[in-house]
């Protein structure tokens, strides 16, 4: 079994980022070699985030593959990894749906291929750093340093206001982690270490909780997106490339949701108690309220960015009951079963969303257009497809034996154990998904061959069928049996809910 000392985690950070500067290396005279290469880079990468699963001591609630050794001397900051079940689930996701957003981009990219590729070899490496960081500013390099590459991705192969789009998620994003700087400069101030694992243990009063607890809110809410600073992501969504889309739906957007439960049950719990209904108040606008907005779009692209949101509520509102489950009710069972279904919501909500642009892409190769009155009978001209597109508009509106049900189901259930409204109110998801989803599956799959367009497209071909029956694969499996996954994280769900009930007064 792979234990400390291991440089597992240093190869998956490091492996695409180095592979992506290869990638530039085969200029724009050699795109397919360009495709071949990255694709192989990120295949590896895949495996040897396998060999972090299978080398993972589940009943181990700790950090394993650690890396601990000295960056910047003068200032103790660390290059120190590690990674818990938490830390694993989210690293294998990443490495899987960076391989199916490339494998997915294989025809739709023919300009600046290899720098392309590149940019997406280089996020992945990224994105895996910020899931194995324990180091606070090591954290925050990666955290910013994951913008460059998307910025670039939305901005060169974007749609016609890609520029604007770019910038809005840009500008967003970074201003809002400026928020979390300050807020990781006080902690090392005041107690002379950038480890998370010294600022767990670092008592702080009730005013610099609270000013650190808004800190780190302002900087992962616009990361998750929450209302009211979503409003980037669905500009972000319709301008990017479809594989963009993809990795930020999938990936990018559950950083938010690993930093509230990295920085902010663990290090403000008591803050985080007073403010819980803050968030839990937005947490179920974002479900009810951007789930009804999803009903009025017209571009399917920017109703499934709109359903991301609402679906994200649960992330939040499962991480944020379990404070009141714990310090209110001394319940820590729900509390980890909100903390459980906040998790398997993320995962859940990577191969859903991840599935659903990728459906969008298939069509927009053929169409050139994601506007829905294009479309309508698509399932009489691709059988395949629509049947593959209907499984995965089940799961988003949450359809037992999906993964779409299970994270919803667990959350709901906590909920209703801190009160029935709260319980009600994000329950309604359930019908506004299905809403908003299902006049989808009408006007776009269902009914009389719309055109002549729809007419002449032609199914999917095998490299699309591999890449949503992997997604499809990952739905169905999550949806029926679940417990590999919540076995996996259930020590490091069980160590946070003892750190909510620690009060650091």
């Amino acid at each position: 079994m792979l234990q400390s000392n291991s440089f597992l985690l240093s190869l998956l950070i490091w492996l695409p980022i180095l592979g992506g500067f290869a990638t530039l290396a085969f200029g724009s005279g050699r795109a397919n070699s360009a495709r071949w290469f990255s694709t192989g880079v990120a295949l590896v990468t895949l495996a040897a985030s396998v060999l972090l699963l299978t080398g993972f001591d589940y009943a181990n609630p700790g950090m394993q593959f650690v890396e601990n050794k000295v960056w910047i001397a003068a200032y103790d900051i660390r290059y120190h990894l590690g990674a818990d079940g938490i830390s694993v689930s989210l690293i294998v996701l990443t490495t899987l749906t960076s391989l199916l957003a490339m494998i997915g981009a294989w025809t739709s990219i023919d300009k600046r291929v290899s720098q392309y590729y590149a940019s997406f070899l280089i996020l992945e490496g990224l994105m895996v750093g910020v899931f194995a960081a324990l180091d606070s500013m090591l954290f925050y390099v990666f955290f910013e340093g994951m913008l460059i590459p998307m910025f670039l991705i939305i901005g060169v192969w974007g749609g016609p206001r890609r520029i604007y789009a770019a910038i809005k998620f840009f500008l967003y994003t970074f201003l809002g982690s400026l928020f979390m700087l300050v807020g990781l400069i006080y902690l090392y101030l005041k107690g002379g270490s950038w480890q998370l694992s010294d600022m767990y243990a670092l008592q702080l009063n009730a005013t610099e909780q609270m000013w650190l607890f808004f800190g780190f809110l302002v900087a992962f809410a616009v990361k998750v997106p929450m209302f009211p600073v979503h409003t980037w992501l669905p500009d972000a969504h319709v301008e990017a490339p479809t594989a963009g889309s993809v990795i930020l739906a999938a990936i990018m957007l559950k950083i938010g949701g690993y930093g509230f439960l990295r920085f902010v049950l663990p290090i403000v719990p008591d803050a985080g108690t007073e403010w819980a209904w803050l968030v839990i108040a937005l947490s179920l606008i974002a479900v009810i309220y951007v789930g009804l907005v999803a009903l009025a779009q017209d571009d399917m692209k920017k109703l499934i960015a709109y359903s991301s949101v609402s679906h994200m509520g649960f992330v939040t509102l499962g991480t944020f009951i379990a404070f009141g489950l714990v310090r209110d009710y001394g319940n820590g069972d729900a509390a980890r079963l909100g903390l459980q279904g906040a998790m398997v919501q993320m995962i859940s909500h990577g191969f859903v969303s991840g599935a659903m642009f990728s459906c969008v892409g298939v069509l927009y190769d053929r169409m050139h257009s994601r506007m829905i009155k294009d479309y309508g009978g698509v399932a009489n001209v691709m059988p395949w497809f629509a049947a593959l597109f209907v499984l995965f508009a089940m799961a988003n509106s949450g359809l037992p034996g999906t993964s779409g049900f299970v994270g919803e189901f667990m959350v709901i259930l906590a909920s209703f154990q801190k009160h029935p409204l709260i319980a009600f109110a994000a329950a309604t998801t359930l019908i506004v998904g299905a809403g908003y989803t299902l006049w989808l599956v009408k006007r776009v799959i269902w009914g009389e061959v719309g055109n002549a367009h729809v007419a002449e497209l032609e199914d999917i071909n095998a490299r699309e069928a591999f890449v949503l029956g992997v997604f499809a694969a990952g739905v169905l499996v999550l949806g029926i049996w679940p417990k590999p996954l919540t076995d996996l994280m259930e020590p490091s769900i069980a160590n946070l809910a003892m750190q909510i009930a620690s009060s650091k007064l």
